[in-house]
Formats: C-alpha cells, structure tokens, sequence
C-alpha cells in the first residue's frame, strides 16, 4: 500500500466519522488512499485543484462525502475524467434527503455514482472503488471474492446462530 489509488474527500470534518468507515474499508483490501477537507463551497478552488491534478498524482477513483446542499461529489466530477464517486451524509435537518438528491440528481455528461447514506454509503463506496481498481488487478480482484465469500459465511452462522436460539423450525 504505496501509491495512494483512491482519493476520499469531505466537506468538513464533521464527516471524518463517516469518512473513516471508506478508509477502513479500503485498508482492509489494501488499497492505498489520501483523505482530505475540501467544501465545493467554502474552498472551491481547492476542491477544483484537488480534481484536476489528481489523475497525474496516480490517483485512480474519488469518493465524496457531504451532507446538505452536498455539491462536493459534482464539484471533483466537473473537473475531471477519474469515476467520482458520491457518499450523501445526513448532517442536515432534513436527514440527509438534500444529500441525497444533491449527489444523485447530476446533470446529463456530469456522472457521480451516488451510494446509500452514511455508514452503509460509506462501505459501499469503498467495495464500488475496490471493484473498478480491480479491473486491472488481479490480485484485488481475489481480495474483494474473498470478501464475499465472508460476508456470506458471516449470514450463514446467522442464520445457525439464530435456528439454534429458535429451534429448528424458525
């Protein structure tokens, strides 16, 4: 885990609890990230710096997360060829619905995939991220098989686990 292949940015550091969830998903599939602060709104030139020079830095993927008017995922996209991918947060009083619409609701030649909210958003964004990198590397590409491999062996105990508390009938 050199060269870092994926970018993770928010908004504000109140999305760092969030955010951790990309980055313990991606150290787990050893994928190398760089994780930064940037508002398409209160550092705009940042945010669009940050796009712009990514994909000559090595960078391969961007995921983005931010809550209310959550225009960070479209901001990276519009400056750039790299998948951009969105993470809406519900910091807002409207729970995050704004992010949500905010990130998926991009105009016509703008793409932002656009995840679930928060923890689950997160999670999800990593594994989208590891399976694009893992188009061109094989040895990813087994890490993320066995990854769910687990996450199926994990339901199955569940699923034991909760026959044997219910009896064989549940």
């Amino acid at each position: 885990m050199n060269q870092p292949l994926v970018g993770i940015l928010m908004g504000s550091d109140s999305d760092l609890p969030i955010m951790e969830e990309v980055a313990s998903a991606l150290s787990q599939l050893q994928i190398a990230f760089e994780i930064s602060i940037c508002s398409a709104h209160r550092s705009p030139e940042k945010s669009a710096q940050y796009a712009k020079s990514a994909e000559e830095r090595g960078i391969k993927v961007l995921i983005a997360g931010a809550g209310a008017a959550a225009h960070l995922a479209g901001a990276l996209a519009a400056h750039t060829l790299l998948p951009v991918i969105g993470i809406p947060l519900s910091s807002s009083p409207l729970h995050g619905l704004d992010a949500l619409l905010s990130t998926a609701q991009m105009p016509a030649g703008v793409p932002v995939a656009t995840m679930a909210l928060d923890r689950a958003g997160a999670r999800n964004a990593a594994i989208l991220a590891a399976q694009i990198l893992a188009l061109r590397d094989p040895r990813l590409a087994a890490r993320l098989r066995g990854l769910k491999k687990k996450m199926a062996e994990e339901i199955d105990e569940k699923d034991r686990q909760m026959k044997k508390k219910k009896g064989k009938g549940a």
